[in-house]
């Protein structure tokens, strides 16, 4: 099936072809792009008009058609016209994943206007940081984030607030419902390719968070990528099937829906969930809060055919006590990004829902979403692989000097396309460290096989050196989440005055604590990893791990606080 791939993917990136890509000048460099990706945004949500009244947005009872969604969104549009709002300018968006998150937001990159996606878990004064370092003119926030803020309205300034779903009005705060009252047209608007969309917040585990500049040409070729690699996938296995005279898959009559499980000020539910739906005329279907009952509930009653999140949310799906109990027939696809999708769970999604195939995509938001994506029998095939790099973009895995490493060599993986950020705002600096000519270093550890999929070793900082030998966390995890008693783990380094690090696991197991004990764990380890790999302390912990907004473990703060006296 590998030769139908590369046969497939020649005649879809070839001259007059869906996907032909040619080669742009952007800031001096030459680069990848889709020749017939759309200019800008604003030209991708107006070709969404023509889905009508297909539902859109979906929050409890409430549902938005496309015709609904278009007229409030001009409407919203030509409310920020009128407050003096000029294209180049910003306007920050900070709250749950509401209706409305996606509606200022298409307002905004449809005007010409950075939507600024601030992150929801912040503190006051992280706010204060995030609305300092980009300048919106406009902030639409919800009770929560107005409440975190209020302390600090001195500090941020003259600010226009809008407020959303908040209980009572509040004072200098316009409410929502006076954006979307009319009927005008969506006000005219010019936009570059390469002017900002978007400021999305890398998610600062370490240091202070630097806001990427994703740009239009982004945003527009990671929507084109991710039809691009369900296109060429799906006409690999076509050819396969007729090659044995086996009769084409059928084509779903479902409306394409999607549950949004992770936040929207992230590229994964923004740039790959929403901006895939909105073109395909699918639907968004929201969550309060992330809960693995509400999700299958919803899967059934809304007929949900992708679910794509951090692996530990697929995780919970397939292994919920009552999973069988629910309907779960209408999906079709279900993995997700943000971290690697372990290869037992690739697996376990293959077999435990007849009808969804396995899928990830592995990115950054430096990248405004997908570097690679792979699915279906490719991924069963291959689950530790995160597949080959999109067409837009070239890759290479180099050394510490930034040399070109042959196939199957370990070194940081280095990507130059349309989809690499314009920079980090306000952060020169930060942005000639991670961006060489055109190249971003992706800072993870890599490598690269004779079919060109890439297999993603580790983040290079998370890296454990044990007496000199090189650990990669991710395999370490790999190799715990195989005992079916684990059901989060991830590991990292521990200080040790002889072996410079020793490796550290955090462990929550799935059933009764104390089920499982760390000889029997290191013990399971054994079979598949070398003796220096498995871990010298486990902590067996009663709470779900620790995670950041985007859903990854955090590591740094489970290394600062949990005490090796207290590991087994």
């Amino acid at each position: 099936m590998y030769q139908e791939l590369k046969e497939a993917w020649s005649q879809l990136t070839a001259p007059g072809a869906p996907f032909e890509i040619k080669e742009t000048e952007v800031r001096g460099v030459t680069i990848r792009e889709y020749a017939s990706a759309p200019p800008s945004l604003r030209d991708m949500w107006l070709m969404s008009a023509a889905h009508g009244d297909n539902d859109y947005l979906v929050y409890n009872d409430e549902r938005i058609s496309y015709t609904e969604a278009h007229r409030q969104v001009a409407q919203i549009a030509n409310w920020l016209k009128a407050q003096g709002v000029q294209p180049g300018q910003r306007v920050a968006i900070a709250m749950r994943n509401y209706p409305e998150w996606m509606l200022a937001y298409w307002a905004c990159v449809s005007s010409g206007i950075a939507c600024v996606g601030m992150n929801a878990w912040w503190t006051g004064p992280e706010m204060v940081y995030g609305i300092t370092d980009a300048d919106p003119q406009v902030i639409i926030v919800d009770a929560e984030r107005l409440e975190r803020l209020q302390p600090h309205l001195e500090e941020i300034g003259d600010r226009t607030f809008v407020g959303v779903r908040l209980p009572e009005p509040a004072e200098g705060v316009t409410p929502w419902s006076d954006l979307t009252v009319g009927d005008a047209p969506l006000p005219e608007a010019t936009i570059d390719g390469d002017d900002d969309a978007c400021i999305f917040y890398t998610s600062g585990t370490t240091g202070r968070p630097k806001g990427a500049q994703l740009t239009h040409r982004g945003c527009v070729n990671n929507a084109m990528s991710l039809a691009f690699s369900a296109s060429v996938q799906g006409a690999a296995l076509a050819a396969v099937a007729a090659a044995k005279g086996e009769a084409p898959a059928a084509e779903s009559t479902l409306q394409p829906a999607a549950l949004v499980i992770t936040p929207l000020f992230h590229v994964t539910a923004n740039n790959c969930v929403a901006h895939a739906m909105t073109l395909t005329g699918g639907k968004l279907v929201h969550l309060y809060k992330w809960d693995p009952t509400e999700a299958l509930r919803l899967i059934e009653a809304e007929k949900v055919t992708a679910m794509s999140g951090v692996p530990v949310q697929s995780r919970e799906v397939i292994g919920h006590p009552d999973f069988h109990k629910y309907d779960t027939s209408s999906l079709q696809s279900m993995g997700g990004g943000g971290a690697q999708l372990q290869p037992d769970l690739v697996q376990k999604i293959d077999d435990t829902v007849e009808t969804a195939r396995p899928s990830t995509g592995y990115g950054m938001t430096e990248t405004c979403g997908i570097i690679t994506a792979i699915a279906t029998d490719f991924f069963v095939d291959r689950p530790a692989s995160a597949g080959p790099a999109m067409p837009c973009y070239e890759a290479k895995v180099v050394d510490s000097e930034g040399n070109a490493l042959p196939v199957g060599e370990v070194g940081e993986l280095w990507v130059k396309g349309a989809q690499v950020i314009k920079g980090y705002l306000n952060r020169p600096e930060a942005t000639a460290e991670d961006i060489t000519d055109g190249w971003l270093h992706t800072g993870d550890v890599a490598r690269l096989d004779e079919d060109n999929f890439i297999y993603i070793v580790d983040r290079a900082k998370d890296m454990v050196i044990r007496g000199g030998e090189n650990i990669y966390c991710a395999e370490v995890e790999t190799a715990i989440f195989t005992h079916d008693a684990v059901a989060e783990c991830t590991v990292f380094g521990v200080e040790d005055e002889r072996m410079g690090e020793e490796v550290g696991a955090a462990v929550v197991l799935s059933a009764t604590p104390g089920q499982l004990s760390a000889d029997e764990l290191r013990a399971h380890l054994a079979v598949s990893l070398a003796k220096f790999k498995i871990p010298r302390y486990i902590w067996f912990l009663d709470d779900a791990l620790p995670r950041n907004a985007s859903g990854k473990f955090l590591k740094r703060e489970l290394r600062d606080t949990l005490d090796p006296q207290d590991a087994s």
